[in-house]
């Protein structure tokens, strides 16, 4: 199963309540009593309620509409990361499959990337990033760059591995892949 945007939305709202007390209904009609018309007004005035984080993202949305990206499908978010460039798109499934011989995986389909994660973390991502190539980054403790590793930019996926097709995904590609979910479970 591949999560997307929407299943999000649930977490949000209870930790909304959590964190505050009041659930999703009461916290829309304190918005719309306040008349808010720009975002920032209006995560100013929760950040002072004490609500930051996906509460306030969620009740940025809920006041000013949802994103189309986070009222789509996963499995339309990964077929539309691919429209453009299927040739590319076995080496998601190849990642998909050597991910989950590991134990279990969360697929979470994001709008430009897939997010692959242990009920703990998230420890890789799949990101078609030029009409040619997949990056792979993944959350490696402690591994530096080097070789095929190349550095990311991405805060806790410090590097990379490029690949062009799906005879890239070899025993080193598997090996990075199992200690990164390893690392994170």
């Amino acid at each position: 199963m591949t999560r997307d945007w929407r299943s999000d939305r649930t977490r949000w709202v209870k930790s909304l309540e959590t964190r505050t007390g009041e659930g999703l209904v009461e916290w829309n009609r304190r918005i719309r009593a306040g008349r808010f018309r720009e975002t920032r007004h209006l995560r100013t005035w929760l950040s002072k309620h004490g609500i930051t984080g996906y509460p306030q993202q969620l009740l940025v949305m809920e006041r000013f509409g949802y994103p189309e990206h986070i009222l789509t499908s996963g499995a339309r978010l990964i077929a539309n990361q691919y429209a453009d460039r299927p040739e590319l798109r076995p080496i998601l499934d190849a990642v998909l499959r050597v991910a989950r011989t590991s134990g279990p995986v969360v697929v979470q389909a994001r709008k430009t990337f897939v997010a692959l994660a242990t009920a703990r973390r998230t420890f890789a991502r799949v990101q078609p990033t030029t009409r040619t190539r997949v990056d792979l980054g993944l959350r490696l403790d402690g591994q530096r760059a080097g070789g095929r590793l190349r550095p990311n930019r991405h805060d806790t996926m410090l590097v990379r591995v490029g690949l062009t097709n799906v005879h890239d995904v070899d025993s080193a590609v598997v090996a990075w892949i199992r200690r990164a979910r390893t690392e994170s479970a």
